[in-house]
């Protein structure tokens, strides 16, 4: 007969302790869940426009087709923006085209309350089929697509109405008042520093004139070196010529930019024996989005957002897309 303590602790092992152990064990086989939430990435989608906008589109050979708002706004970003360039900055790009586009359709424009594509008057546009015949890739296609579609339906407002929505190629350093150079001041059309352009092709740009052409083209009859002629210019808030004396006679920045055929109007003049040298900085009318400036915060890290934020300082970036059509186009 076993002593009645051996049978007390063989019951209180079988009863309490065993259990304890089979049940840890089999905790041991079932996967517990992870104190932290696993990243999740979900494949990227492109929104599908779901506001049809009509646009009529005046061709270079004088035709007019009708397009949707979306399917041109591709055409217009291969056209004025290099695929290469980042996305970020094709992204800044879209947003722009587009308010730039439906300030177009709602004020009449030049062209009636259509748009051309002149980029010297409108905008530039390159079909898919024409960027592919001119060495563009299926990729780079593709990339501008996203930039437009993944932008859909956004505006850029001041004030509740659309902005005037300006871009040009390269600013040289530094944006223009619009004051400077139309006359008319917009408040979110300031010059603004854009840094990190000097990969585009005309940063700088200089031009050489023989003597007797440079003053016929202005006009000018003056006699003795040619330094004595150039006066000391004064310059607008982005560095643009505001006024400068050349031969006895006034002109604008704007003014030596069209008549001699130069880059932008942030000229300095020099003289080499019998010729004047023209150099610029930036090219075009430097007010508004630098696209080499956006690709430059793009390469930098900046957002589309943070890029429009930058060019067009106190506009809004809206979001649209159900009354584009309705609230833009019946004003």
């Amino acid at each position: 007969m076993k002593p009645l303590w051996k049978d007390v602790l063989i019951s209180l092992f079988m009863g309490l302790v065993l259990p304890g152990i089979l049940l840890n064990g089999m905790s041991l086989m079932v996967p517990r869940e992870p104190s932290w939430e696993p990243a999740v990435t979900q494949p990227e989608t492109i929104p599908v426009p779901k506001t049809s906008i009509p646009v009529s589109v005046t061709e270079k050979d004088g035709s007019i087709r009708q397009m949707d708002l979306e399917e041109y706004l591709v055409g217009v970003v291969l056209g004025e923006m290099p695929a290469y360039f980042e996305t970020e900055a094709l992204k800044a790009q879209s947003v722009v085209a587009r308010t730039y586009t439906l300030k177009t359709i709602t004020t009449g424009g030049k062209h009636g309350g259509g748009i051309c594509t002149d980029p010297g008057c409108c905008q530039a546009y390159t079909s898919e089929e024409t960027f592919l015949q001119q060495g563009g890739t299926a990729q780079q296609m593709e990339k501008v697509r996203s930039a437009v579609h993944s932008t859909s339906g956004e505006i850029l407002t001041y004030d509740g109405g659309l902005i005037e929505a300006t871009y040009f190629s390269c600013s040289g350093g530094s944006t223009e008042d619009a004051a400077a150079v139309w006359g008319t001041d917009y408040p979110y059309l300031r010059a603004v520093s854009s840094p990190g352009e000097e990969h585009a092709a005309y940063f700088t740009d200089t031009k050489t004139f023989d003597r007797e052409v440079f003053c016929a083209v202005l006009d000018i009859a003056p006699s003795g070196n040619p330094e004595s002629w150039l006066g000391r210019p004064t310059y607008t808030p982005g560095g643009g010529v505001a006024s400068v004396r050349i031969g006895g006679k006034d002109f604008t920045g704007i003014q030596l930019r069209s008549l001699l055929g130069l880059r932008s109007t942030a000229i300095t003049f020099s003289v080499d024996g019998d010729r004047i040298v023209a150099s610029t900085k930036g090219f075009g009318h430097r007010v508004g989005m630098s696209q080499y400036g956006a690709d430059a915060m793009a390469v930098a890290g900046n957002s589309y957002r943070e890029i429009l934020e930058h060019y067009y300082p106190g506009t809004c970036l809206e979001f649209r897309e159900g009354s584009i059509a309705g609230e833009y186009l019946q004003k």
